[in-house]
């Protein structure tokens, strides 16, 4: 006697496990909003409080006394600015060229000017910093957000945006070391209070969030809403700057709000490099990259 089993066909098909993908554009925009909030916390809690005033007018006066010695910031100093970003953006549309993505470049100029005329406009029309009435000659000037802190990072993004998409997290972990000296430079030649640097970088980050989510939107993405990233994209960046104000508030000499505000504007710098590059390393900015990851699921 031959026995057989039934024919595979009768048997009812197992049901097949359905799992939703994670949506970017909700952590793009939670990152976009957190930022957001960040910068406008640092604005009010160091600029528009008498508190937050006087302990960075502290560090001002500091870095601009005859025995503070910055030699390692000097080449900020003989930086030209307008000369840097003209050099980075004929690097950008060199790259594109090479790599054929002139739509990706477009892009990478768009990222790169955007934040620095965000800032421009936000420091001249609209932000202002109250008189502090301060003997010693602080600048009363508002100097929030810092220019040179903006195109740094604005230069970072760009970059790391026209680049192939293999090379995203390194070029942002390793550029925000540069961000982070370029902060740090800036507190020490007396050119920027620690919440200028700090708030350079939220604004860029938050405008390149803005951007990227408005992308991610328009091509497929998950539907899923991943609490975590959303919640961390959302509250890192305020609960960051509540920290540092927190901690050079401490500070009581003169020598100490300068140390702190030295360390704590190359720490704030890369940590919003760091809590950028998370939701911005899987980002399809390339319009042809979108098109074949469709034809390959098709």
């Amino acid at each position: 006697m031959i026995l057989t089993d039934a024919p595979s066909a009768t048997r009812p098909p197992r049901p097949a496990l359905v799992t939703r993908a994670a949506s970017r554009t909700a952590v793009l925009a939670a990152g976009a909003a957190g930022f957001a909030l960040a910068f406008v916390a640092a604005y009010l809690l160091f600029v528009r409080t008498e508190a937050g005033r006087g302990v960075e007018n502290g560090v001002v006066r500091s870095a601009q006394s005859a025995g503070t010695t910055v030699d390692w910031a000097a080449p900020l100093r003989e930086a030209d600015l307008v000369v840097v970003l003209g050099g980075v953006a004929v690097l950008i549309v060199a790259i594109a060229v090479v790599r054929r993505r002139l739509a990706l470049g477009v892009m990478a100029l768009v990222l790169l000017a955007a934040p620095l005329v965000v800032a421009q406009l936000l420091k001249l029309y609209v932000l202002d910093r109250p008189s502090t009435g301060d003997r010693f000659g602080v600048a009363s000037h508002n100097s929030f957000p810092s220019g040179h802190v903006s195109a740094a990072m604005a230069v970072l993004v760009a970059l790391a945006i026209v680049l192939p998409r293999r090379f995203r997290l390194t070029a942002l972990v390793t550029g925000g070391m540069g961000v982070a000296w370029v902060s740090a430079a800036a507190v020490a030649l007396g050119w920027h209070r620690l919440s200028d640097t700090v708030g350079g970088c939220l604004l860029v980050a938050a405008v390149t969030c803005a951007g990227a989510a408005v992308v991610s939107a328009r091509r497929p993405d998950g539907d899923r809403v991943p609490l975590v990233p959303v919640l961390t994209g959302f509250l890192a960046p305020p609960a960051l700057v509540l920290a540092g104000y927190a901690v050079l508030a401490t500070a009581t000499s003169g020598a100490a709000q300068f140390v702190a505000a030295l360390v704590l504007a190359a720490m704030s710098s890369m940590a919003v490099v760091l809590l950028l590059t998370g939701p911005l390393r899987r980002v399809a900015f390339d319009p042809a990259e979108s098109r074949v990851r469709r034809l390959r699921r098709a």
